[in-house]
């Protein structure tokens, strides 16, 4: 187990002494880092850590990225700031890029710094348009940190206040092993899901403004329904006139592996009237948006501007991050090297109780977890987090409960760094169920 030195217990100090209590930190001993190259962070413990989680699914290519560290201090160098008042050329240069590639016709996009602006941005627009601010939103879902956002958030860990300017109406599917539905196969699952939409809307009162959900869940443990699940609800949405906003904070990019928009594995509805993106666009910048149809878009009468949002340096940054993706097919990537660690890790927790299910899509995986008796276990969660730490592993955790490890590494993960950060998770989850398990047995 590491030990904080005097300097880094000094800076643990200052930073409770400044910030909230409700900052959550990770680890018993914090962590500091520092700088990165590659899929390896350095700790001012100075250890070098293989980073599986990348500031939270962040730190989508690579930590250090050189056509990212060159455009932004190339952006730096002539200008910091201006504003969306002023025309922007690398702003432009990455809307045109993102419009054409979202799949929404006719599409604009709207720069924000994160992606709980994004989603609070595209919210303002559904109820502005529709009139309404009843909302129909995902059981187990988040979609940020804001007032409005947290009004929207299905899962109570990050849920601190009731209160909340619009009325929201919680959704099945996007949990598939657990709940009423779980026990059904994927297709009346998905028509058992699609049925209480339908019943559901037969008793709300007035317009609803539009269906939010991340087509795969991130802070709820990386749970997803069955692919075609929103293909199914799009008919149903459309014959009631609610559009559908895919937030793809998390799924986008090609992380998934699959598709490079969550939203594709229910291709058969077409594509969303609008997405939210942040996180991996940036690298680590701080970037978001909304990415809708004109006439959605545009249905603000009032006047309204970004101060942050669209930034010469994040665009600029941001534009040499995605040229760099696309340039090196890293979705292609997330498909063959998220298929080996995830076989790796399956292959590795055969024998390991205390792992309930390995799910996900390319690298974007989750571990759920339980204790002796095969309930959740937050514990068990927490202390695979140490032992990975420990084992030169950064991991990230999450669901509910908080029993479900996020695995997510940059995309340009190598197949022997997914074979290495394999082993070492399993090698932590070893550990934490042997410490678990004899804890329980002492009770």
């Amino acid at each position: 187990m590491t030990h904080l030195p005097d300097e880094a217990k000094n800076l643990l100090d200052r930073h409770r002494a400044v910030t909230p209590s409700w900052l959550a930190l990770y680890y018993r001993e914090p962590l500091e880092l520092t700088h990165g190259e590659g899929r390896h962070a350095y700790g001012s413990d100075g250890r070098r850590y293989l980073d599986f989680f990348g500031g939270i699914l962040t730190t989508m290519t690579a930590h250090a990225l050189p056509e990212v560290t060159r455009a932004v201090a190339d952006q730096a160098g002539r200008i910091l700031h201006t504003s969306t008042l002023y025309l922007s050329t690398p702003m432009v240069d990455l809307a045109e890029q993102i419009a054409e590639l979202s799949g929404i016709p006719d599409a604009k996009v709207f720069f924000t710094t994160s992606g709980t602006e994004a989603n609070d941005a595209a919210l303002l627009l559904a109820t502005t348009y529709r009139r309404s601010n009843q909302v129909l939103a995902m059981r187990n879902s988040y979609h940020g940190r804001s007032f409005s956002t947290i009004g929207i958030t299905g899962n109570s860990s990050w849920s601190p206040t009731s209160l909340s300017p619009l009325q929201t109406l919680y959704v099945h599917g996007s949990v598939r092993t657990r709940g009423p539905f779980a026990h059904l196969d994927d297709a009346a699952f998905i028509q058992a899901c699609t049925a209480d939409l339908e019943d559901m809307l037969g008793q709300v009162g007035g317009p609803v403004a539009a269906l939010i959900a991340e087509p795969i869940q991130g802070v709820g443990g990386f749970t997803h329904g069955p692919d075609g699940l929103f293909a199914a609800f799009k008919p149903v949405l459309d014959r009631h006139g609610i559009p559908w906003i895919s937030d793809e904070v998390q799924t986008g990019w090609g992380r998934t592996g699959d598709h490079f928009w969550g939203w594709q594995a229910h291709a058969d509805a077409g594509p969303p009237d609008a997405l939210t993106f942040a996180k991996g666009l940036g690298n680590g910048l701080s970037i978001g948006g909304v990415v809708a149809r004109a006439e959605l878009m545009d249905c603000l009468g009032a006047n309204s501007i970004s101060t942050f949002g669209g930034s010469p340096v994040t665009t600029a940054g941001a534009l040499a991050n995605l040229r760099h993706l696309l340039e090196h097919d890293l979705q292609g990537n997330a498909r063959r090297v998220g298929a080996v660690l995830r076989e790796r890790i399956e292959a590795g927790a055969r024998h390991l109780p205390v792992v309930r299910e390995v799910r996900g899509r390319g690298l974007m995986l989750g571990v759920e977890l339980v204790d002796r008796t095969g309930e959740p276990s937050a514990a068990a969660a927490a202390l695979a987090l140490e032992h990975a730490r420990d084992l030169g592993l950064l991991i990230g955790k999450g669901g509910p409960l908080g029993n479900v490890l996020r695995i997510a590494p940059p995309l340009s993960l190598t197949r022997d760094e997914a074979e290495q950060g394999a082993e070492l998770l399993v090698q932590a989850l070893d550990r934490a169920q042997k410490e678990l398990f004899s804890a329980e047995e002492a009770l």
